[in-house]
């Protein structure tokens, strides 16, 4: 087996505002296995706060290459050593994923363990953090193309305003669209909870994140009304089996970059299922390649609702062709063999 890498980037439609800055392009490196004439594709994608970084993915891989290939350590021992570099294990374990699923010759997704076919996986709409009538605008806007769940960006005003903002969609779009809100940690305990409680009127289905990342205490204290609790950017930080022990959410939001891999994220997802925990999928703003593995992810789990996967629109440029568009609110699963991205390296 041999092992290449090859560094890309990509660039964003919109800056994309984050704790340590805007953040302008993607780069990261695209993984290439080949064993016996057939090829699998990777990528590893890293972002700061919840990734390695650049150089250490880029560092990472290119060692994990050059023992692959000297065989020195075969593909399986090299992940295991790759245990403080998720991005760059996502890139080689997604290559090697591609490879084996292209050999049985069936999707990623059933490669992952779907036993039935699985055409389209629902996604949901992102609203921006804009003000009442800008944030109406665009949660209309989704519903009318399709999307039956809207995520609504808060928590950089009071939570009064933000309290308006959503019973104003709410009045909006209706009774049948399902409403998350996504916070980011912005709020302290009395400040979630009070948002909580009028959330609920507003027939909210869950916040994301509604507290700092490290207060899994706080998030399991705020469960068990009508407003659930999902927990994102505490993932990055804490291992799910914490998360799951301390009771702190009702949903997880898996990024597969972010914890080493889609079949490491399948396995978490199986492992909050046991704990009547459920999950959705979404990306860390990848480019074609993980992004596509994020759909196959998603598709193998049975029931799973809406996920954050229609973010293709935010990059202006990207690695090859998207195979997973987007229509009526779900988003199109590849059916051929293995991941189903072509055109990327050529």
């Amino acid at each position: 087996m041999r092992v290449e890498t090859r560094d890309f980037a990509v660039s964003l439609a919109t800056p994309l505002a984050t704790a340590r800055g805007e953040i302008t392009e993607r780069e990261g490196v695209l993984v290439r296995v080949e064993d016996g004439g057939e090829t699998g594709i990777g990528e590893a994608t890293p972002l700061s706060s919840w990734t390695e970084s650049l150089g250490d993915c880029r560092t990472a891989l290119s060692d994990a290459a050059d023992r692959v290939n000297a065989g020195e350590a075969t593909p399986g021992e090299v992940l295991g050593d790759l245990v403080d570099t998720p991005a760059a294990r996502h890139g080689l374990s997604l290559a090697l994923a591609d490879l084996r699923a292209g050999r049985r010759g069936e999707p990623l997704y059933r490669f992952l363990g779907r036993e039935s076919e699985r055409e389209a996986v629902p996604v949901n709409a992102t609203v921006g953090d804009g003000d009442r009538a800008e944030t109406v605008a665009a949660a209309e806007e989704a519903v009318a193309a399709g999307y039956g769940a809207v995520k609504l960006k808060a928590g950089t005003r009071s939570v009064d305003a933000d309290v308006g903002r959503v019973q104003a969609v709410r009045d909006a779009v209706g009774p049948d669209a399902e409403l998350r809100v996504d916070a980011n940690g912005a709020w302290d305990r009395e400040q979630a909870t009070e948002a909580f409680e009028s959330f609920a009127d507003a027939r909210v289905r869950y916040v994301e994140q509604p507290l700092p990342p490290d207060d899994l205490e706080g998030h399991a204290e705020l469960r068990g009304g009508r407003v659930g609790v999902a927990l994102d950017e505490s993932l990055a930080s804490h291992p799910v089996e914490s998360v799951l022990e301390t009771g702190a959410a009702d949903l997880l939001v898996l990024k597969p970059m972010a914890v080493g891999g889609v079949q490491r994220a399948k396995r978490a997802i199986l492992q909050a299922r046991e704990e009547r925990v459920a999950s959705v999928v979404t990306t860390t703003v990848d480019a074609a390649v993980a992004r596509t593995a994020a759909v196959h992810l998603a598709a193998s789990v049975p029931g799973i609702s809406a996920c954050g996967l229609a973010t293709a629109d935010w990059l202006s440029t990207d690695v090859g062709p998207d195979p997973c568009p987007v229509d009526d609110g779900a988003i199109d699963v590849p059916q051929g063999p293995g991941l189903g991205v072509e055109g990327v390296w050529e």
